[in-house]
């Protein structure tokens, strides 16, 4: 499978008045990684190759690709931490870069967008009760836009499945240390983005059933898989998958993302005649409308995921395949899934902008 926004022409852009707040995005300069890496493995790989920088200047290029982008949220993925200082505290880099971005935009000299209005930076709840330190001094570098963490858990037995993002442990939601360190974010008014993938689901049911104070958010509707030792098991996997995003929507404090779906894990191979939106919106529309119904628009907001998405679509084109899945939908639901579910949930101070 290859990426198919390269040579997909460009489509005119749906609904462009409506506003958006695009919950889930990141920023990084990786070109020295791509000059090192071997031939591609993975085909995780090709993303970075594919966009190997990806600042302010690349994000608001997709900003400005038609749509009516209000204000986004950047999410941890490792990007310019410190060099120097104590390991658990070198994730504050991120954040202090974040900022500065955020405030370049708020300043208003790029037009009226607030890009990373919310940050979500990484803490390594392994620390346990130590990771308070690290959370209050997020907080102090960024007061008015850090909103929370997010700590990976994604594994697989099989570790073709994540390639070069393959090293975590097994069960780290589940570990008695890690959630010393998860319950220290209530008291801090911080939210958890939860990335993982679909068979560990009910590892996430779990610690959201026992921290009911503490906002979860579900990254890319938890991750359906379709390579490695999922080739060609998608489609009976739906099931098992549906049956875990219903429990988990049972827990009034998790929401959703809904994206994330154009991924290589996924394996889903948008080919054939049309519009490249309306192929994609074909494929990906199954889970989005089960996490709808299941946790209703009002838990649920759409991402765009880049530019890791960029593997299967451009900026554009992602957002009108998002805006065909929601054409039924009312005024307010669309309301709710494209910007206001993401402004509530991360609370948000865009006042004069949305």
């Amino acid at each position: 499978m290859t990426s198919a926004s390269a040579s997909s022409p460009p489509e005119p852009i749906l609904d462009p008045g409506l506003p958006i707040v695009d919950p889930h995005h990141h920023l990084w300069d990786r070109a020295a990684l791509v000059a090192s890496l071997p031939p591609v493995k993975h085909e995780f790989e090709r993303i970075v190759r594919m966009a190997p920088r990806y600042l302010l200047d690349e994000l608001l290029a997709d900003l400005r690709s038609g749509h009516d982008v209000r204000a986004t949220v950047f999410v941890e993925c490792r990007s310019m931490y410190r060099i120097d200082g104590p390991s658990h505290l070198q994730p504050l880099g991120e954040t202090e870069f974040v900022n500065g971005v955020a405030a370049m935009t708020a300043s208003g000299t790029y037009g009226p967008v607030r890009a990373c209005a919310g940050i979500v930076g990484h803490a390594d709840l392994m620390l346990g009760d130590r990771a308070a330190e690290v959370l209050e001094a997020h907080i102090a570098r960024a007061p008015d836009r850090f909103r929370g963490i997010r700590h990976s858990a994604s594994w697989d037995a099989d570790p073709a499945v994540l390639g070069p993002l393959v090293g975590r442990p097994q069960g780290v939601f589940l570990d008695r240390t890690f959630r010393a360190g998860f319950a220290r974010l209530a008291p801090l008014g911080l939210s958890f983005d939860a990335w993982l993938l679909e068979p560990q689901l009910g590892e996430l049911t779990d610690l959201a059933r026992a921290f009911p104070d503490t906002s979860i958010i579900l990254d890319h509707v938890g991750t359906p898989l379709g390579i490695a030792a999922y080739q060609g098991r998608r489609e009976a996997r739906f099931e098992p998958w549906r049956q875990s995003i219903r429990a988990l929507a049972e827990l009034p404090n998790v929401t959703v993302k809904l994206g994330g779906l154009a991924m290589p894990f996924c394996g889903f191979d948008p080919g054939g005649a049309g519009p490249l939106s309306e192929r994609l919106a074909a494929l990906w529309k199954p889970y989005i409308e089960t996490c709808i119904e299941a946790f209703g628009a009002g838990r649920c907001m759409f991402e765009s995921n880049f530019p890791v998405d960029l593997y299967s679509c451009s900026y554009a084109v992602l957002w009108n395949a998002l805006k065909r899945i929601a054409a039924g939908a009312s005024a307010d639901e669309k309301t709710a899934l494209f910007s206001g579910t993401a402004a509530r949930v991360y609370k948000l101070d865009l006042e004069g902008v949305l």
